[in-house]
């Protein structure tokens, strides 16, 4: 990382948890997410899910016929973990080079979650071929059960199946934690091994519970898991600023249209592909932590990973500058609204 006053250069970031939707919708988002980042692993939780080696094929085949000419962005297709999948194909696929990870969903524990998981027995023989072969596992964190607390849900999956026994179980396992939304979330994976690692979102750094509900409702703000005490966003923030390469970047964008926002069942996601390098350099200034902000970004995801990094990087400059208030496209109906629409960020990419 080269830093001045008011500019940083990095190696070009890549996203490590990322929605891009189909149809129209992603080729109205994509452009977003090529811009700034180099690779990103897409979430396979379409309707229906992507759980097939040719499902994953050709979904990755759409992201990359939907990219500008000449780009080089990489899409790395994800497996959907349900109870019927067969270790021998997220085998096949991985081998081939067509799934990069699998991505666990508890069953009804976030958007379109209910092909997900619904008894850990019956995915034993999926995790123990993933740690044979060294495919890392992605987890929505999340207990579904409904009588736990929204607020709660983290903590109690960390309690009662990382620690209680996924991680004892397949010691090897390559896990990532999605998305960490807590304080006791940041201390597991500070306190695991290497195998360990965490995303951590731009939204979840920069707003808690009380911007969500306090003053009233801003639907927009909505995502799972769910915003929670700012104590929780403090820890966030001192674990990704601490230089520990167990946390890395991933949005978790995750756009919904207004009229699925600002309704009386509002979807849960929030759309920062726009803008989510900028608001974590923000992050990262406020921490006084710029020096960290590269490994962050660009190195610790592929160390992880066992990927390469990019060779070709982005500058960012400190101005001011305000988030459009929506984005649209000619070939949606649908307007959809970013992270911090109508706000200012002090941060601005200049060159990418």
């Amino acid at each position: 990382m080269t830093e001045q006053n008011t500019k940083i250069t990095i190696k070009r970031p890549d996203d490590w948890h990322l929605h891009l939707r189909d149809g129209d919708v992603m080729l109205m988002v994509l452009p977003f997410t090529a811009a700034h980042f180099g690779r990103a692993i897409v979430m396979p939780n379409l309707t229906p899910p992507v759980t097939t080696v040719a499902g994953a094929s050709a979904y990755r085949d759409r992201i990359v016929r939907a990219l500008a000419p000449g780009g080089d962005f990489k899409p790395l297709m994800t497996c959907y973990l349900t109870d019927h999948t067969d270790p021998d194909v997220v085998e096949r696929g991985y081998i081939e080079g067509v799934f990069t990870p699998v991505k666990l969903y508890p069953a009804r524990a976030t958007t379109n979650s209910e092909f997900g998981v619904t008894a850990w027995g019956n995915i034993r023989n999926v995790l123990a071929r993933m740690e044979k072969i060294g495919m890392p596992l992605l987890v929505h964190g999340e207990e579904a059960d409904p009588e736990i607390d929204i607020f709660d849900r983290e903590a109690v999956f960390i309690d009662k199946v990382l620690s209680d026994w996924m991680t004892s179980d397949y010691p090897e396992l390559k896990i990532v934690l999605e998305h960490i939304t807590t304080k006791e979330g940041a201390d597991f994976v500070s306190e695991s091994g290497e195998n360990i690692g965490a995303t951590v979102t731009p939204h979840h750094l920069t707003i808690n519970r009380n911007d969500i509900l306090a003053g009233g409702i801003r639907p927009h703000l909505y995502c799972l898991p769910i915003a929670k005490r700012d104590k929780h966003r403090q820890a966030l923030r001192e674990a990704v600023s601490s230089g520990n390469d167990s946390f890395f970047l991933g949005t978790d964008s995750a756009p919904h249209p207004i009229s699925a926002k600002e309704t009386d069942c509002g979807c849960a996601g929030i759309f920062n592909a726009a803008n989510a390098i900028e608001v974590y350099a923000k992050v990262f200034d406020e921490m006084g932590a710029l020096e960290k902000f590269e490994a962050f970004s660009s190195l610790n995801g592929p160390k992880f990973y066992g990927l390469e990094t990019n060779d070709s990087t982005i500058t960012l400059e400190r101005r001011t500058h305000l988030v459009a208030e929506e984005i649209s496209s000619p070939s949606c109906n649908e307007i959809i609204r970013p992270f911090l629409f109508k706000e200012e960020i002090n941060w601005l990419v200049v060159d990418c």
